[in-house]
């Protein structure tokens, strides 16, 4: 498993891919990851997360970003909280007006590896709130962050059949030979 960041660390990751989407919305230019410290330059996967704060309760309003560790992380956090505010396809870019009253959400992930069971053992191997789910069959991919399990409450069986609808499938698609099934682990990091 790759190095872990500090809390310090990860409160850069927030501010980083806060300031990135701030400065997109106010001026369309994509900021520079400088004066980090080196853990930044290390290539991770990353997603950022963006959530409304409706009271205690939080709705999602954008989620992107790169699963295999493509690129220094300090680039993909900026590229991916860019993303999650513009191009998520399932809602509206956000407004800078808006950007106030949302929560960001930054998660680290360790390299997805295969997991080789027999499909009818895949629950077996997952561990709920630490593992997260990649699907994948031909061209159909759904990916799933280790924290959506505990929030919506499922079991690993029912967190398979929810990444499999994510990539399109059938619910009990995991269930097919052809169909490959990955996990990964996530280093949390979000807003009070």
């Amino acid at each position: 498993m790759s190095e872990l960041l500090t809390f310090d660390e990860g409160r850069v990751a927030l501010e980083l891919a806060r300031k990135a989407i701030t400065e997109y919305l106010n001026s369309k230019k994509v900021i520079e990851p400088e004066g980090l410290s080196p853990i930044f330059d290390e290539n991770r996967g990353v997603f950022v997360t963006l959530n409304n704060r409706i009271g205690s309760q939080k709705e999602l309003r954008g989620c992107i970003g790169r699963p295999y560790p493509v690129m220094p992380l300090g680039e993909a956090i900026i590229i991916s909280a860019i993303n999650a505010a513009t191009d998520d396809p399932r809602f509206n870019p956000v407004t800078i007006e808006e950007l106030k009253e949302i929560s960001i959400e930054v998660t680290v992930l360790t390299t997805p590896y295969r997991l080789e069971v027999d499909p009818e053992k895949l629950p077996g191997e997952i561990v709920v709130g630490r593992h997260g789910l990649i699907v994948q069959k031909g061209p159909y991919a759904g990916l799933l962050l280790p924290q959506v399990a505990v929030e919506h409450g499922f079991d690993a069986g029912r967190f398979l059949d929810q990444t499999c609808l994510k990539a399109g499938l059938y619910p009990d698609a995991w269930l097919e030979s052809d169909t490959e099934v990955y996990a990964f682990e996530g280093q949390i990091f979000h807003e009070e």
